[in-house]
């Protein structure tokens, strides 16, 4: 018994070995496929020797990376190009690297040179060539531009230098001369480049927009993407992106963004294990001040109706019923959809019969933002009620719009609309009684004369101007006169003492001058507010020998600030601008003008008075 239970266990180890050799089998087997898989991938992609450089426009004192790559095994026979008007600083530096990630098999042999440029011009790289499976391949020419020198540092390993020639600010702009009322798109992107990380960013003062409408356009997240700047190639992010549509035209500037950006930079040094060793610095980048120029709406073919769509545009008025009972209502919808300033821009007004009751339209906005404007629709809807029983006409509506594309005007006009009103009171015809009935005119020979063709002169009676009554009194008017300029003089004298009187009506009378224009256009909308800004305008430009039309409200409130004027008065003053450049763009009313006028006036003589 105890013989056989050794025996069974001798069995079980053999078995076990067996097992273990077949395991081990298998796994060979696996591993030899996936190097014979891996393999075919390599083999199966079709050999090239692709070039790079690290910039493709650099000064003359400046240096070049140039890297040649094979991406297939078996290359070998590596012939450089002469670099005919480069000198080699360094090189080749050879690497090789072969990665698999998610099922795709990559393998890459590199040649790399630092190169520096003997001359100005435009100089080629001219093609390389290796040796693979009994042929020969050759890269691409390379084109460089060699401008002038540029300043570099005595210290090339300065972090802020580094820093410099790695990141860089910069505003994309769609368009630079647009139409007024045009939307376009403004875009801050952060390029860094790989030689530098990226630790911490935080806005510090943010664009201004004076002169556009604008509004922010929601991005999804920082996506790292990869783009060119000045033809090199670069890591970069979209920090913020922004709609504007300007509001006037002429030069309008974009204020820059500034952000302070913390940032990892190589000093040149290795650590112990031959690690590049980084320093971090907080350094302060601006983006360039950027120009706009939009251009007025031509005036060729402007339909009188126009009211300042610009855009792709469709227009309906549609009406929920057509049959009804008095008494009921029934609404009236006036719709603008499409592309374009769809907040910009009045909506055309419906006009209906006395006997049908209309009441001020609900408005509804629909509409998006995104980088090609606005988009969605605009709707007005008009409560009626009728009154009397009959069939009433709702004449057509107009609407025009500017095509920025076709750069042409465009009107779509509605058809009729009519409302039966099946029940209701009658409407009685009143005759007026008052009305006066044509009778032919009867002449009673006193109408109308006959022209004399003679006549009798007599000689005019005269009379001495000496010792007359005129004589008289052009004699005694002296000593009228000198008591009446006696007190005109002290009344005179009396307010010229009274400095503050005075002042206050120097600066009534200044502000009535530099807003005369503005009084003049009191009910129209658009001019009244172009006049009243201007002449705000025009104030502080004569007041501060500066030109304020073309710079922010922050520079104005830093300007009044520095000559020692009120906080508030300065911001009633920027209240009245912000005011008018909002309500050139919303319904206002004629006494809503006329409380803006006078806040004008009042701002002028405060700041008068302390200027």
């Amino acid at each position: 018994m105890p013989k056989k239970r050794k025996a069974q266990k001798q069995n079980k180890k053999k078995i076990g070995k067996f097992g273990l050799e077949i395991k081990s089998m298998e796994l060979k087997k696996y591993i030899s496929i996936y190097f014979v898989f891996c393999s075919l991938l390599l083999f199966s992609q079709e050999a090239e020797l692709s070039v790079s450089v690290s910039k493709n426009k650099l000064g003359l004192n400046q240096r070049l990376r140039v890297e040649f790559s094979i991406n297939k095994q078996g290359a070998d026979n590596f012939t450089p190009p002469k670099f005919s008007n480069f000198k080699v600083i360094q090189g080749p530096s050879q690497s090789v690297s072969q990665s698999w990630i998610n099922g795709k098999v990559s393998f890459s042999q590199s040649y790399t040179y630092i190169i520096k440029p003997k001359r100005k011009g435009e100089l080629i790289i001219e093609p390389a060539s290796i040796d693979i499976n009994g042929g020969t391949i050759n890269s691409k020419m390379m084109k460089i531009i060699v401008l002038d020198p540029v300043e570099i540092p005595d210290n090339p390993n300065d972090p802020n230098y580094i820093a410099e020639q790695n990141i860089h600010l910069v505003a994309e702009i769609s368009k630079s001369s647009p139409y007024v009322g045009e939307g376009i798109y403004v875009e801050y992107r952060l390029y860094v480049s790989e030689n530098v990380s990226v630790y911490d960013t935080s806005v510090t003062e943010a664009p201004q927009y004076n002169g556009f409408w604008n509004q922010e356009i929601k991005i999804d997240g920082f996506p790292v993407k990869m783009g060119k700047y000045n033809g090199e190639n670069y890591r970069y992010i979209v920090l913020q992106k922004a709609l504007l549509i300007p509001t006037k035209s002429g030069r309008l500037a974009i204020d820059p963004m500034k952000m302070d950006i913390v940032i990892g930079v190589p000093t040149g040094r290795a650590d112990f294990f031959g690690n590049v060793m980084t320093k971090n610095i907080k350094k302060e980048f601006s983006s360039a001040k950027k120009v706009i120029i939009p251009k007025d709406l031509p005036l060729e073919g402007k339909p009188e109706d126009f009211t300042g769509a610009v855009g792709n545009f469709d227009f309906e008025v549609t009406l929920s019923k057509d049959a009804l009972k008095a008494n009921e209502s029934s609404q009236i919808k006036v719709a603008v959809s499409g592309k374009g300033n769809l907040k910009l821009f009045e909506l055309p007004t419906v006009e209906t019969p006395a006997e049908l009751e209309k009441y001020q339209p609900e408005r509804k906005e629909n509409v998006k933002v995104a980088t090609n404007g606005l988009s969605g629709s605009v709707t007005d809807t008009y409560t009626v009620v009728p009154q009397y029983k009959g069939k009433y006409k709702i004449p057509s509506v107009n609407f025009s719009f500017f095509d920025p594309n076709t750069k042409k005007y465009n009107t779509i006009s509605t058809e009729d609309l009519y409302v039966n009103v099946l029940e209701g009171k009658e409407i009685t015809t009143v005759v007026n009684k008052t009305d006066v009935e044509k009778r032919t005119v009867t002449l009673t020979g006193k109408n109308f004369r006959y022209i004399q063709t003679k006549t009798d002169f007599s000689t005019k009676e005269t009379t001495d101007f000496f010792k007359s009554n005129l004589f008289y009194g052009l004699l005694f008017l002296p000593l009228l006169l000198i008591p009446i300029g006696i007190i005109i003089a002290k009344n005179n004298e009396k307010r010229n003492s009274d400095v503050i009187g005075r002042k206050q009506r120097r600066a009534e009378k200044l502000a009535k001058k530099y807003l005369s224009e503005a009084q003049k256009q009191l009910g129209k909308k658009e001019a009244f507010y172009e006049a009243l800004e201007r002449a705000l305008h025009n104030y502080l430009k004569a007041k501060l020998n500066v030109e304020t039309a073309d710079i922010s409200k922050d520079r104005i409130t830093q300007l009044l600030n520095n000559r020692k004027v009120e906080e508030s008065t300065i911001n009633q003053f920027i209240d009245v601008l912000k005011a008018s450049d909002f309500a050139r763009y919303t319904p206002v009313t004629d006494t809503e003008m006329k409380q803006e006028y006078e806040k004008a006036k009042q701002v002028i003589v405060e700041l008068d008075k302390q200027l």
